[in-house]
C-alpha cells in the first residue's frame, strides 16, 4: 500500500507551481523547444508569406550599404576558442546568403534560408545568450550574422517585421564598437527568427561573406534610393542602481531627402536599459 505525506504534496507542487514546464528538466526543455520549433513550421506553411528564396551571382546596380564586423573579438575572460569555433559557425551560415534577391512584396527569413546548425553540418559550440546571461550552444555565435544584417537594412527602404534583442544585458565592454549599443539581434533556431519585409517598389539583394578576420555584407538594389538614413546614439550614461550598474541610452534614425537635405522622418527606434555584467570600476557613473 502507497501512503503520501500531504504535507510533501504541498511542497512538491508549491515548488512544481514557480517553475515554467520547460524549466522543470533538460528533458522538458527540449520538448519546449521542440514545440516551438514545429508551431513556427506549422504558421508559416498555412501564411500567405512569399519568402525570399531566389538568388542570383550578379550583383544589382546600385550599392545601399556596405558594412563588416571583426570575427574574433575579446570579449571579457570568454575563451577564445569559442571565437574560433564562431567563425566556422559564421562561415556555414553565411554561405546560404551570397547574392539572395529580396523582391516588392518579398520577406527575408534568416532561418528560413540557414537552416537548422547541426553537427552533421560543422557547426561547433560557441558563445550563446540566455536570460541569465552567456553560455554556450551548437551554432553559438550566429547573432553576429543577424547583427550584420540589421544594421544594414536600417539603412534601406525595407520594413524589419521580426527582431528579437538581448536589451536586458551589457555584456562585454565596448570592443572597437563601430555600430551604436542596443543595434544587436538575437535568433534561436527558429522560432525567434530575423525577418524583413520588402514594401519598397525596388528589389533588394543581400550578399554576405565570411572572410578570415572579418564577416562582410553588402546590400545593393535595383535602383538608387531617393533618402539617406543616419543611426545615431545619443543621450547615453552608466547609471547605479540598486542592483548593480546601468547602460542607458537612445538610439535615433533620421530619414534625410537626398535631393532637398531636408529631415523627413526622425524616430526612436531603441530605448536601452541594460544591467552591465561585466566589471563596471573603469566606467564614469
Amino acid at each position: 500500500m502507497i501512503t503520501f505525506n500531504s504535507r510533501y504534496v504541498v511542497v512538491y507542487y508549491k515548488y512544481m507551481a514557480r517553475k515554467l514546464f520547460c524549466e522543470i528538466s533538460p528533458f522538458t526543455y527540449q520538448i519546449s523547444v521542440q514545440r516551438l520549433i514545429f508551431q513556427r513550421h506549422l504558421t508559416d506553411w498555412f501564411s500567405r508569406v512569399h519568402f525570399a528564396t531566389t538568388s542570383s551571382t550578379t550583383a544589382l546596380p546600385y550599392k545601399i550599404i556596405k558594412h563588416k564586423s571583426l570575427i574574433r573579438r575579446k570579449l571579457g575572460n570568454t575563451n577564445m576558442q569559442l571565437q574560433e569555433n564562431k567563425a566556422v559557425n559564421l562561415r556555414i551560415a553565411s554561405a546560404p546568403l551570397k547574392g539572395i534577391l529580396i523582391r516588392p512584396g518579398e520577406t527575408f527569413s534568416l532561418w528560413k534560408l540557414v537552416g537548422c546548425p547541426t553537427r552533421q553540418k560543422g557547426y561547433l559550440d560557441g558563445l550563446t545568450i540566455g536570460k541569465n546571461g552567456p553560455g554556450v550552444g551548437l551554432g553559438g555565435g550566429l547573432c553576429q550574422l543577424s547583427n550584420l544584417i540589421h544594421w544594414m537594412v536600417l539603412h534601406t527602404g525595407m520594413e524589419i517585421v521580426e527582431r528579437h534583442h538581448h536589451e536586458q544585458f551589457d555584456l562585454f565592454p565596448d570592443f572597437h564598437r563601430q555600430i551604436p549599443f542596443g543595434t544587436g539581434t538575437s535568433i534561436v533556431y527558429n522560432y525567434l527568427d530575423y525577418r524583413f519585409y520588402n514594401s519598397t517598389p525596388w528589389t533588394y539583394q543581400l550578399w554576405v561573406t565570411c572572410e578570415e578576420e572579418y564577416l562582410c555584407g553588402v546590400i545593393y538594389a535595383s535602383s538608387p534610393q531617393p533618402f539617406k538614413i543616419h543611426i545615431h546614439a545619443k543621450n547615453e550614461f552608466f547609471s547605479q542602481e540598486a542592483d548593480g550598474v546601468y547602460r542607458n541610452g537612445e538610439v535615433e534614425k533620421t530619414t534625410i531627402d537626398k535631393r532637398t537635405g531636408r529631415v523627413q522622418r526622425q524616430e526612436t527606434i531603441q530605448v536601452n536599459h541594460a544591467r552591465v555584467l561585466y566589471d563596471a570600476s573603469h566606467l564614469e557613473i
